[in-house]
């Protein structure tokens, strides 16, 4: 009697059976592309909106806006009214205004403080983790000796010991950024120190300098951009908290942190005086991170490659 009973494939584990294969997950596999759209969204809406801040910093004197530090009529003004798209503060300056003129310190000290902590960390990051030895121990010292600050009485101290203003308040905070990049550049180059073409240019007759700058730095700074991206959102963060201490840009140079610390004395009779200068805050510490967090990403593909 012929079997009506068909055996399903696998079932039972006969000879010449095809065994059953390993299930797949396809959520993961669902989810990362997914994920990497998510990513991107992120990332372009974080370039379009640093790109609209840098612009409107570097053109601040040329678009039509007043002078931010122009006193009218006490209050004259609440958002939406004409000639005073924000209104203006409790002193009758245009909010506006102080808020274009206000981007160009944070970007000078998020750009300008990341480029000196960047050029200084990488270089002793890299020297330490090619050299090893003395060297390496003397510049970890250095290191661990600026991380044993507390960051924010470390700033206080050196803005309160100097001439408060801006170019001292980017020495301090790129003197806080060194040994991020000095870590991660050390941890790279050691990575990276014992690998064929590394060996094949110190076999070639190649100088240190010449295997540190034409062989080592470019893999190096894949991951130190985006490193750069987040210490940027954390200085622009870094700049608003001292001025609102009162210990940043010494006043009547706007900044976020200055109208923050102003319009808290007015919080619940003109909240806008708050929420307009902390929405542009968030906005670009929101982007920074996400430009950081789709950089992040992109390495992380190139070195599984």
């Amino acid at each position: 009697m012929t079997n009506l009973v068909q055996q399903r494939p696998g079932a039972g584990g006969s000879p010449g059976t095809a065994l059953p294969s390993a299930p797949t997950a396809t959520v993961p596999a669902a989810a990362t592309p997914r994920r990497r759209r998510r990513r991107d969204i992120g990332a372009a809406f974080g370039a379009a909106w640093i790109a609209v801040v840098v612009l409107a910093a570097i053109t601040a004197d040329l678009l039509p806006l007043p002078d931010p530090n122009e006193v009218t009529n006490a209050f004259s003004a609440m958002p939406g009214s004409a000639g005073h798209l924000l209104g203006t503060d409790s002193i009758g300056r245009d909010v506006l205004s102080r808020i274009v003129h206000g981007a160009r310190i944070s970007m000078a000290v998020a750009i300008g403080a990341t480029g000196i902590a960047l050029v200084i960390g990488v270089t002793l990051g890299m020297l330490a983790g090619y050299f090893r030895g003395a060297t390496d121990s003397a510049i970890g010292l250095f290191v661990n000796f600026t991380l044993a600050f507390p960051p924010l009485i470390f700033l206080i101290a050196m803005v309160t010991a100097l001439q408060p203003g801006l170019v001292t308040l980017v020495v301090a905070l790129a003197l806080l950024g060194v040994p991020n990049f000095a870590r991660v550049a050390r941890a790279n180059t050691i990575a990276f120190a014992d690998r064929e073409f590394v060996m094949a240019a110190k076999a070639l007759g190649a100088r240190p300098l010449r295997i540190l700058t034409r062989e080592l730095l470019v893999n190096v700074m894949l991951p130190i951009m985006s490193l750069a991206l987040v210490v940027m959102a954390t200085l622009v963060v870094a700049e608003g908290t001292l001025s609102f201490l009162g210990v940043g840009v010494p006043p009547p140079a706007p900044s976020w942190g200055g109208m923050l610390a102003a319009g808290r004395e007015s919080l619940s009779d003109n909240p806008q005086l708050v929420l307009v200068p902390a929405l542009f805050f968030f906005l670009t510490v929101f982007a920074f991170n996400r430009l950081g967090d789709w950089a992040r990403g992109r390495v992380g593909r190139e070195s599984s490659l």
